[in-house]
């Protein structure tokens, strides 16, 4: 199994590995000409970085990503500037999603214990968004994290937890506000 594989599945895995080095080499170059350009001039370079990217769907720059190639964005989604995602593991965005600005995407994280950390073990679960949901501006989405549908995550939160469609959540950490039905 490949170290790309490894990593996705939330296994150990060598991140100075040359597959992992090609792949994040080559994310690096598409962000930049992605970061330099308008969003029209910008979507080839986009649309190459992501796995998939929907019809329909912008992403504004500045966007910044480790490896692109675990990033899937359905159809409609909009994706507001300054969006970071750590990307160490699938995240996957639905369809008709809206992120507001300088929102953040962590997939990774370390151990408590400092020695483990020393030794720069990771591990890695994924993220989804699932469809209609609308996350505000400055939120804070952690690993292992699925933000059901049609749920809205309100601005400067950190979601450290499942979210139930149809919910409104807030806070840090955050918490349920009340049902949207």
């Amino acid at each position: 199994m490949s170290e790309f594989e490894n990593m996705c599945l939330g296994r150990e895995y060598d991140a100075d590995s040359p597959e992992l080095t090609q792949i994040r080499n080559k994310a690096f170059e598409l962000l930049q000409q992605i970061n330099q350009r308008q969003f029209e001039a910008a979507k080839p370079y986009v649309a190459e970085l992501l796995a998939h990217l929907g019809k329909g769907s912008i992403i504004c720059p500045p966007f910044l990503c480790e490896y692109g190639k675990t990033i899937s964005v359905g159809d409609n989604t909009y994706i507001n500037m300054g969006v970071t995602m750590l990307d160490n593991a699938p995240v996957k965005i639905g369809n008709n999603v809206l992120i507001g600005p300088n929102t953040q995407f962590y997939t990774p994280t370390h151990p408590l214990d400092y020695q483990r950390r020393r030794t720069w073990e990771v591990k890695s679960l994924p993220i989804t968004v699932e469809d209609d949901v609308w996350i505000g501006g400055n939120v804070v989405v952690c690993q292992g994290v699925t933000i059901g549908a049609r749920s809205v995550v309100a601005a400067g939160s950190v979601v450290t937890k499942n979210v139930d469609p149809d919910s409104l959540v807030g806070g840090m950490p955050a918490k349920r506000i009340r049902a949207l039905v």
